[in-house]
């Protein structure tokens, strides 16, 4: 019996290199692909690595492979809307195209439930919604809906974590630094609103029970073993760091006007960087934002570890 033989998407990015790293480690036969040109070979454990546009159409003498785990895509939550469905939407589609026959694992995101209520041990049915804040959470529920299409023609998984962190990202903890500001980091509510975090070893053991493992189908929300306190997980952040400066909270009532018109003048002005202050920002921030692991821990067999911050503020 020949060995599994797997594709990774977005492999030159965090999600997708940590996951062609693991499966390489187990003797999983990795194919890497990803948009940038070239990307360090210790990056993806030594498997090969080809260059792939996800947007521009399909893989070329796509290899065969038992599995495809796809953590393409953009995560930024700022651009044109246009460009978030080019990548989410089309590219997963030719993504799925692309190896027709294959296991597809799909890296959502938490950011397709409702963003206009707290969310609250939210279960998988409560997702997608039909309103969004930005590009990001509705061209991410479009594509979760292409995947859901293909489900019942082969077999397919949806992984839904909320707020990755770990060492090597790029994008969520080295943002809640920039905030810094002396000795203060502004943050919105009043501290105590519970999170969902997902570590990428946590993510990275999902994706690896979602490929290799005998359940075919299914939707499951990703986390941490545990919910955390949003004033306890910034102050862990900073202690990490180094930091000397403390968490001070302000209501949204008088910040989600405000994030309005930073995102209005932004966008009229055509300036390509975000806004230190979103609407999406701040409605991750503000309240409970949490989901309920049962169906992947009884189902896929997920075990999550507890929240570390430990080495997560490094990158």
């Amino acid at each position: 019996m020949r060995a599994m033989r797997i594709a990774v998407t977005g492999a030159s990015g965090f999600v997708g290199g940590a996951v062609c790293r693991a499966l390489a480690g187990r003797g999983v036969e990795t194919f890497a692909y990803g948009r940038r040109a070239h990307t360090p070979s210790e990056h993806v454990g030594g498997a090969p690595y080809r260059s792939w546009d996800i947007t521009t159409g399909l893989l070329s003498d796509a290899p065969e492979v038992d599995a495809v785990v796809h953590c393409a895509g953009s995560v930024t939550d700022w651009g044109p809307i246009e460009d978030f469905f080019r990548t989410n939407l089309d590219g997963t589609k030719n993504v799925l195209a692309s190896f027709p026959t294959s296991r597809f694992v799909h890296v959502s995101t938490a950011s397709v439930y409702d963003p206009y209520r707290p969310t609250v041990r939210a279960r998988e049915p409560e997702a997608p919604v039909t309103r969004y804040l930005n590009g990001y959470g509705a061209s991410k529920a479009a594509a979760e809906r292409a995947v859901l299409a293909a489900m019942r023609e082969r077999p397919a998984i949806i992984l839904r974590p909320h707020a990755v962190y770990g060492p090597g990202d790029t994008t969520l903890l080295p943002r809640v630094l920039s905030a810094v500001r002396g000795p203060l980091l502004p943050a919105v509510g009043n501290g105590r609103q519970r999170i969902s975090l997902t570590s990428i070893g946590n993510l990275v053991q999902a994706c690896l029970l979602a490929a290799t493992g005998p359940v075919g189908t299914g939707v499951f929300n990703i986390t941490d073993a545990a919910p955390v306190v949003l004033d306890d997980a910034l102050r862990q952040i900073l202690a990490e760091r180094g930091i000397r400066a403390r968490p001070v909270y302000l209501p949204l009532k008088a910040l989600w006007p405000l994030a309005s018109a930073v995102e209005g003048a932004f966008l009229a002005a055509r300036r390509p960087r975000p806004p230190r202050l979103t609407r999406y920002a701040l409605s991750h921030l503000a309240v409970e934002r949490t989901l309920d692991i049962t169906a992947a821990r009884e189902i896929l067999g997920y075990a999550p570890a507890p929240t570390s911050l430990t080495g997560a503020a490094t990158w």
